[in-house]
């Protein structure tokens, strides 16, 4: 028996010293639990290199830790552009860009993008495995790179005239968030124990005005707070698995969101969150100088370290510092708050050994983003995104043995705008180049900026067909908070008009033109009453994809056959609107409580074939208060050629005892159909999906009431009908 103890005893002190010789420290030890390496980190961390650690740099060179700074990606990695995101006296990095935001959210195709988003997350972290490829002079690593990604935008994009719609999937909390959760997924990647990338989402909550943000107030009651302003980023959370967002500039109910308590309370407390929270840039300071919630920098340090604020955008060293010294904060909060940067960094595989990291050999000598497949990808997503909008004499698709000429008009048809939050893009192809590139040589295309010296009028009346292109610069093409155009808008700045300033170029066009096309190109709605009324075909799509020109061509020649749906009510002119910080959307905002005419209703979509519904059925009559049913119907292609069909599923609540929206989004399937096909699509439906928060109680019920099931094409295009009967 003494020999079997010793004989153990002996392995024992091999195994540690094994070990010992393998690991310095506990924390390097993989086998260890997260919070266990938690743990030790901040055992061995000074308070100096704790204050250090709430920047968004988490490195800790003494312990050989090396975290992940911030990059911007909202639709591509961004290290280049408008915004020169590659960092000051570096060059750009081109990377495989995308539509803006609102273009991916158009497209109603979640799988399609987790795909885009995957292609993200992996250029990010070629990028930043690959280090010495893209150091300039041998000067080594650049802070500039990281694989925690702000992105994506869950904001709600409540009102048109927002400067920053484009970074918002749309106005719908469904839409938005199942969006989101797609994207996240992608920069996240699939393996069960490291990420890929981090998706860091923004901003948190109700941040969906530019003029005062930094000082102003978002103020509406619990049930919208919990029903419509948070769901975006609760199923971020719980269904994406973020681990990580910003919170917004502006206040919540009078507090602001670098200082509210909801961050602990709900976010932490109620979805399990346990990751980083950042400010935004600035934010901090405008706790004091613009919300003047605070006295003092110390104090508002020290509020937003108790609001749970573990990394700062700011110049905080000195306030945090303070904060400490003067007892306002204390050493446990920090350690607390801390513990959510390093479980992110864990989970991104940055203390393991590379090896041990699924997505630890993703670097070498050429760059990824000269990749055929992510070229196609990108022009599979711009397809998808494009809205047709009108099309009633069959002008589109054109065909191109009956064309001799084709005239290109329009200020930004020969150039693909690049916004705010854009990466550079290895290359660019505009509508004007699109257009040649498919037509060729055998079809003569001219082109015109806008109509100066009579250039358009000129070129559009001897064309068989006139495309004109117009919209917004997502930059405005000018400074910082300026915008010379009033229909214009961007970070900073909200729109003062929705009317689009290049419809007169339009009126020229079409005198001269019957067969006009207007290609809208926009971060965001116009009214357009005048183009709707008198022009025969008309698409939307959003500004940014590399391949913006070709796949427009696709479209307007009948190679693909759009599919893409409006993520926005579409108003026809600002009388129609709430004032800009009314944020009760009941209010008239959005089509859940829109009771006017719009352009435009959320939804919508035209193709060049038609679709028949039937035979919409349920899995049960009776829904239970904590079960779920299946909704089903047949769609079939009734036209002549193939086609994709967004099957949108609303719910309108008959009899409840509280207010319910006219109708809500609770379902959507995009399938494609060839000619004569029928497909079923089957939606689920929870019955947690119909509660509404009862603020009394503090939580969501599900209350006994009768439902209408409604289906179709859009908001306002609903196909069959159903009622439903929801029970205790």
């Amino acid at each position: 028996m003494k020999a079997c103890r010793l004989n153990v005893a002996l392995v024992l002190l091999a195994a540690s010293l094994a070990w010992g010789q393998q690991y310095q420290y506990p924390f390097q030890n993989p086998n260890l639990s997260v919070e266990a390496r938690v743990n030790n980190i901040l055992a061995l961390m000074t308070p100096e290199e704790k204050i250090s650690a709430l920047s968004t740099n988490p490195d800790v060179p003494r312990l050989e830790i090396r975290g992940s700074g911030h990059i911007e990606g909202l639709h591509g990695v961004a290290y280049g552009g408008p915004g020169g995101w590659e960092g000051r006296g570096l060059k750009p990095l081109p990377t495989t860009q995308f539509p803006q935001s609102v273009g991916l959210g158009e497209t109603w195709d979640p799988d399609l993008l987790q795909q885009a988003a995957a292609v993200e997350g992996y250029e990010a972290r070629y990028i930043f495995q690959s280090e010495e490829q893209f150091a300039e002079g041998g000067r080594g690593r650049h802070r500039r790179e990281g694989i925690v990604i702000r992105s994506p935008n869950a904001d709600l994009a409540r009102d048109p005239r927002w400067g920053r719609s484009e970074e918002s999937y749309g106005e719908d909390p469904y839409l938005t968030g199942t969006m989101a959760v797609a994207f996240i997924k992608g920069l996240q990647g699939n393996d069960p124990r490291y990420w890929l990338s981090a998706s860091l989402m923004k901003h948190f909550l109700a941040n969906s005005n530019e003029n005062g943000r930094g000082g102003s107030s978002s103020n509406f009651d619990e049930r919208l707070l919990r029903e419509y302003y948070t769901v975006p980023f609760r199923m971020g959370v719980m269904e994406g698995g973020a681990r990580a967002y910003m919170t917004a500039y502006n206040a919540y109910n009078g507090i602001p969101m670098a200082a509210q308590p909801i961050l602990k309370d709900m976010t932490m407390h109620e979805w399990g969150f346990d990751g980083i929270i950042c400010t935004d840039a600035g934010a901090l300071t405008n706790m004091v100088t613009q919300h003047k919630y605070f006295a003092d920098i110390d104090q508002a340090t020290a509020g937003a370290i108790h609001a749970g604020i573990n990394q700062f955008l700011d110049d905080y060293r000195e306030g945090a510092t303070a904060a400490v010294e003067k007892k306002l904060a204390n050493a446990a909060e920090i350690d607390e708050n801390l513990r959510g940067v390093y479980r992110v960094m864990i989970k991104l595989g940055l203390l393991d050994p590379p090896e041990m990291v699924p997505y630890g050999n993703i670097k070498g000598t050429g760059p990824v983003w000269d990749n055929e497949e992510h070229k196609a990808l990108v022009r599979r997503v711009t397809q998808e995104s494009i809205v047709l909008l009108k099309n009633s004499e069959n002008l589109l698709p054109l065909d191109k043995s009956r064309l001799k000429s084709v005239a290109v008009i329009g200020p930004y048809a020969d150039q693909v705008a690049i916004d705010w939050y854009s990466g550079t893009p290895p290359y660019t192809i505009g509508a004007l180049d699109g257009i040649r590139n498919k037509l060729g040589k055998a079809v003569k295309v001219s082109f015109a900026r806008d109509n100066a010296d009579d250039a358009a009028v000129r070129i559009a009346r001897s064309a068989s067909v006139a495309v004109v292109v117009v919209g917004n610069h997502p930059t405005c093409n000018a400074g910082w908070a300026k915008c010379p155009l009033p229909s214009d808008g961007k970070e900073a700045i909200d729109r003062k008009s929705i009317t689009l300033e290049q419809e007169e170029l339009v009126k020229q066009v079409l005198a001269v033109n019957r067969r006009t096309v207007v290609v809208l190109i926009s971060s965001f709605p116009f009214a357009i009453p005048w183009t709707q009324e008198h022009v025969p075909a008309i698409v939307h799509m959003a500004h940014n994809s590399q391949e913006e020109g070709n796949a427009l061509a696709d479209v307007l020649f009948g190679d693909y056959n759009p599919g893409g749906r409006l993520v926005v009510t579409w108003p026809r002119s600002l009388d129609q609107l709430p004032p800009m910080m009314d944020y009760d959307i009941r209010h008239g905002r959005t089509y859940m409580y829109f009771r006017q005419q719009p352009e435009y209703p959320f939804g919508f979509g035209l193709s060049f074939t038609s679709f028949a519904y039937s035979n919409l059925r349920t899995s049960a009559e009776q829904l239970k208060s904590g079960g779920e049913i299946t909704v089903s119907v047949d769609v079939r292609n009734t036209g002549p050629r193939a086609g994709d069909e967004v099957v949108q599923m609303y719910v309108a609540h008959v009899n409840s005892k509280v207010e319910r929206p006219i109708e809500e989004l609770k379902g959507f399937k995009r399938i494609a159909l060839q000619p004569g096909e029928i497909k079923t699509v089957s939606l689920p439906l929870q019955a947690s999906a119909l509660a509404y928060w009862n603020s009394i109680r503090g939580a969501f019920e599900v209350e006994p009431d009768q439902v209408n099931i409604r289906v179709g094409s859009s908001s306002a295009d609903i196909k069959l009908q159903q009622m439903l009967t929801v029970s205790p």
